[in-house]
């Protein structure tokens, strides 16, 4: 009989960490392999996507983290008898010490706490993971274990090339700000925003609200649209993160849309974009940014052809769910599990 592959998710909600838990569910479904999911019952945001992919799930009634580490803890010494795959450092945490487990990280900790707990959480687990080698880079003991998006058509793009996009989370550690000052270098430009402002702290947000005000009407909030929707209004896509980024799913995105892109050398950005990628600006720098901007706009079209079906070769090789599946494939057969 195969071996159970238990996903054990961080939140209950659906952030990026979880989403790629729910793709590794779809995974391991195609690939025929018994597989729970296993996260807090409120919001059932992952119990619902995993449900909807073909996993099998487990709710753990939890009132906050605190019991939910508690619960998911008795869960894993009473009921699992296959592997268990924490994405995140709660699971981790929460079942430390624990034998047949991946510990598989989504971004670096934080804090000298969170460094504390990962050493703890990493006890006799049989992998560290994390999605780029720039994340791998400063967690010693740890391998590569790249992420993937959903399946991703390619748009048909406009001639047009007025109308410039971001997409993503409105503060200014994202660079919504940098954006628009860059696009106020050229004048000829149209601004379009995608993503909202929830949970954004003032001193985030503020910026970002001055900085598009100054573009008065030639900006355009679309507020939380899918990825194909936003894709399909833009002629050029712009991520320019301030933070060092653990790997960059809407850069993978784009690629996989054949939209031009820019984006700022933030930590796994330009490991994503790949090492041929043309158009990259130095982090938090506007004036670079509007430079780069420039030169993506005024590439004749068939260098940007060229540029993009470059990029969605790279995707299809690296990012597709196709190179998901394969990347799970092979590690669950390192591992053993049959």
């Amino acid at each position: 009989m195969a071996e159970r592959v238990y996903l054990a998710a961080n939140n209950p909600d659906l952030g990026g960490g979880e989403q790629m838990l729910v793709r590794t569910a779809a995974a391991l479904v195609d690939l025929g392999t018994p597989v729970t999911v296993v996260a807090g019952d409120s919001p059932s945001d992952v119990l619902d996507a995993a449900f909807d992919v073909g996993a099998d799930v487990v709710a753990i009634h939890a009132d906050g983290r605190r019991d939910y580490l508690r619960g998911l803890r008795a869960w894993d010494r009473q009921h699992r008898d296959g592997l268990l795959w924490c994405h995140g450092l709660v699971p981790a945490l929460a079942t430390a010490g624990r034998r047949r487990r991946l510990v598989h990280l989504h971004q670096l900790p934080r804090s000298r706490g969170q460094w504390a707990a990962l050493s703890v959480a990493r006890r006799r687990a049989d992998r560290l993971l994390t999605p780029s080698a720039h994340l791998t880079s400063h967690v010693p003991g740890s391998q590569v274990f790249a992420n993937w998006t959903d399946e991703v058509d390619r748009v048909s793009r406009p001639d047009s090339r007025n109308h410039v996009g971001f997409l993503g989370r409105l503060a200014t550690d994202k660079g919504t700000d940098l954006v628009a000052r860059a696009v106020g270098h050229h004048p000829d430009l149209a601004l379009v925003v995608a993503g909202d402002d929830r949970w954004v702290a003032d001193d985030q947000l503020l910026p970002v609200t001055d900085a598009l005000a100054t573009l008065g009407d030639r900006v355009r909030r679309v507020g939380r649209v899918t990825p194909a929707d936003f894709f399909a209004q833009v002629d050029l896509a712009v991520f320019p993160s301030r933070v060092p980024e653990s790997f960059g799913l809407v850069v993978a995105e784009a690629m996989a849309a054949g939209i031009p892109f820019v984006i700022s050398d933030a930590g796994a950005l330009p490991e994503v974009a790949g090492p041929d990628h043309p158009w990259i600006a130095r982090t938090g720098d506007a004036d670079d940014l509007a430079r780069a901007i420039g030169d993506a706009l005024t590439t004749p079209a068939d260098g940007v052809r060229a540029v993009t079906d470059r990029a969605r070769a790279r995707w299809e090789e690296m990012y597709s769910p196709e190179a998901g599946r394969e990347r799970v494939r092979t590690l669950l057969a390192d591992l053993g599990v049959r």
